[in-house]
């Protein structure tokens, strides 16, 4: 690890889960910063506000010293200069996410040569994770808790459940 190297770890987090901490704290003893960034993303319709989704983002990762948390609504090329961040740092779970995320990274490095995008590959365990798939198991009162970090579950719970109106 060089000093001195921010990494930024884009997302949704809609919500944050175990395989999403599991990247983000692999990225940290890699990096001597990491901002994990909640994107809009426009195709999406989120369960969690921006804010709702930093301050999950914030109790997740409140042990890992070297990590921000943050939000940005434009593209992600401008967010890395903006930060003078050398490295994105993306999650693998499938070839699926391979393609769209080969595409992204090659059109990243285009609008930004100054930041390279590195793939973690998640640990086996956490393949099948993901945001969507918490929301509908969560949704439909079944249980998430190995899925979600534990401090949040709860938070995450009872939004699913419709008993946070």
């Amino acid at each position: 690890m060089k000093e001195g190297i921010t990494a930024v770890c884009p997302g949704s987090f809609d919500p944050i889960t175990v395989g999403h901490l599991d990247i983000i704290t692999r990225a940290s003893e890699m990096f001597t910063k990491v901002i994990v960034v909640v994107m809009t993303n426009t195709s999406k319709t989120p369960s969690f506000s921006v804010e709702e989704r930093m301050e999950m983002i914030r109790k997740a990762t409140a042990a890992i010293p070297n990590v921000e948390v943050d939000a940005y609504g434009g593209l992600l090329a401008d967010y890395t200069r903006l930060k003078q961040a050398k490295a994105i740092i993306k999650g693998l779970r499938a070839m699926s996410d391979f393609e769209y995320e080969f595409q992204m990274s090659l059109t990243n490095k285009k609008l930004n040569p100054d930041a390279e995008t590195i793939f973690l590959t998640t640990r086996s365990e956490y393949m099948y994770l993901s945001s969507s798939m918490v929301k509908l198991i969560g949704s439909m009162g079944g249980d998430i808790r190995e899925f979600v970090p534990a401090v949040i579950h709860e938070d995450i719970k009872r939004r699913l459940s419709g008993k946070d109106a």
